[in-house]
């Protein structure tokens, strides 16, 4: 399987857990899915400042500028593998 074939399945698995990754990990699976599907974040930050779920989403996935798609697809895809250990 190529690279993108394996992050799509990897995709799929991370819906299929045996339990709920804590919210820190569910915070990175976000950041690196939104990294490999639509590169870097030149989203706006959001208005609600008390929209805590948003800010963090969004500064999680800023923080991965300049990683490159395939790179955040392999660290997706290695997380999940852990995750299913």
């Amino acid at each position: 399987m190529d690279l993108k074939e394996l992050f799509e399945k990897a995709t799929v698995e991370s819906k299929q857990l045996a339990s709920k990754p804590s919210n820190e990990t569910l915070l990175q699976l976000y950041s690196l899915y939104k990294q490999a599907t639509e590169g870097d974040n030149n989203a706006e930050a959001p208005a609600n400042p008390f929209d805590f779920v948003a800010k963090a989403k969004f500064e999680a996935w800023n923080e991965l500028k300049g990683k490159t798609k395939e790179m955040a697809m392999e660290e997706y895809i290695n997380l999940v593998k852990k995750l299913k250990e």
